[in-house]
């Protein structure tokens, strides 16, 4: 069945605009020969989640750690909260896909690393430290180190450190893609109980359709390379129902054949 526009909104609802975290504008990357993106812009609201999706190779973490200040654009500018990026930033912390867990720390030190970088006090770090691994649901592992937990839970300790530092902006690089489907299914859901508690802003790359109808205020589906945004959607609708509830709906499943059918044709 064909999703009406009006539930596909590609602006806001009434009322006033939310106000955006992080904007980029006209933002063109090459390596070499390779342009990877081109001249693309595209607006993430404050305090929701945005999820960019597209086909292998379309420049999704490619905007990621331009965004994070890992990378510099060969053209056009990133601005968080109205200031332009230069670098990486304490406004800003990355959740990698490969978790980048410091081997010989454990969970505690791991989760704390952040703010020992930043010079705050021990008892204050580990303070803040274990509220986040509470709240990531690992508690009872501070003295355990990575390689005595399982993937599932090397991520979410690499997702407490994120918290940790109190970045406004949380840029997540498939960060569920290594783990079972159990699991991630459960990370989908605590991840949507962390946006609605934290109020932050999260931008999450993922290659998966119905995780990111599950789990995104705002999604940005980009074009192979060279990238350039191709459709904005925002499953509104979703956002006010019981979680255990979304992957049965009628909304979520034709929003997820929608954008099948706009992604089938680039995927070989």
């Amino acid at each position: 069945m064909a999703m009406p526009q009006t539930d596909l909104s590609l602006v806001e609802t009434a009322g006033a605009a939310p106000q955006m975290a992080v904007r980029v504008r006209g933002v063109s990357k090459t390596y070499g020969s390779v342009e990877a993106l081109r001249n693309l812009s595209l607006d993430f609201p404050r305090g929701q989640l945005t999820s960019l999706l597209g086909p292998s190779g379309c420049g999704k973490t490619t905007l990621l750690k331009i965004i994070a200040g890992l990378l510099e654009p060969t053209a056009g500018e990133v601005e968080v909260n109205g200031h332009p990026v230069t670098g990486p930033g304490p406004d800003r912390a990355f959740v990698f896909q490969d978790f980048a867990l410091l081997p010989w720390a454990t969970v505690l030190r791991n989760v704390a690393f952040g703010l020992e970088l930043r010079g705050v006090a021990r008892s204050e770090r580990e303070a803040i430290a274990e509220k986040y691994i509470a709240k990531v649901g690992l508690s009872g592992f501070e003295k355990s180190y990575p390689h005595e937990l399982s993937g599932g839970m090397r991520q979410r300790v690499g997702l407490a450190r994120a918290l940790a530092v109190d970045a406004e902006v949380l840029l997540m690089d498939e960060p569920f893609s290594a783990v079972d489907e159990q699991t991630r299914r459960k990370f989908q859901e605590d991840l949507l109980e962390l946006v609605a508690q934290e109020r932050k802003t999260f931008i999450f790359v993922t290659h998966s359709i119905e995780e990111a109808v599950y789990v995104s205020d705002q999604i940005a589906i980009l074009l192979p390379r060279p990238s350039r945004v191709s459709e904005i959607i925002r499953p509104e609708g979703l956002r006010t129902k019981d979680v255990a509830n979304i992957r049965r709906d009628s909304e979520y499943l034709d929003i997820v054949d929608r954008i099948w059918a706009s992604l089938r044709s680039y995927v070989e």
